[in-house]
């Protein structure tokens, strides 16, 4: 079974299991996820505060309040694989890069975020799962964890 989900317009890393408490233990917010975002814009110290410290965002119809998270703008585009898609024309305007990483995992929790502040996600790369890195795995990559509960501690 995979442990956790990525929607349709979402890439990364992704881990399968049949142990069924290493999927609960990934799932709960004691194992921090972090995630590449490009967003649409040049982000701002403002809406970088406003992510860190928590958004309003809507889950199933309630408001929700996210956690404080870590959000940390990236100096230069990541080191990723090539994109199936493109995402836009360039010539549309700038992009940000920025890494969040979360405690919890609400339904497209990301995106919502961003645009709670003002921003467009574009490309949504998660990278980390604890101390699992996808590192310069690509696509379609299977790598076999030993010692698997132990790579979670971050």
């Amino acid at each position: 079974m995979a442990i956790g989900r990525l929607d349709h317009d979402s890439e990364g890393l992704l881990l399968l299991t049949t142990d069924g408490m290493i999927s609960y233990k990934v799932r709960s917010k004691g194992i921090e996820k972090e995630y590449y975002v490009q967003v649409d814009g040049v982000i701002t110290a403002t809406a970088m505060s406003l992510l860190q410290n928590g958004v309003e965002i809507a889950i199933n119809g309630t408001t929700y309040l996210t956690l404080p998270c870590k959000a940390v703008k990236l100096d230069c585009t990541p080191q990723l694989p090539t994109r199936g898609r493109k995402i836009r024309d360039p010539r549309h305007g700038p992009t940000s890069w920025i890494s969040i990483t979360l405690c919890e995992g609400k339904n497209r929790q990301i995106r919502k975020m961003t645009a709670a502040v003002g921003f467009a996600t574009l490309r949504l790369v998660r990278v980390r799962i604890g101390d699992i890195h996808i590192d310069s795995m690509i696509a379609g990559d299977v790598v076999t964890l030993t010692n698997f509960d132990s790579t979670l501690n971050r």
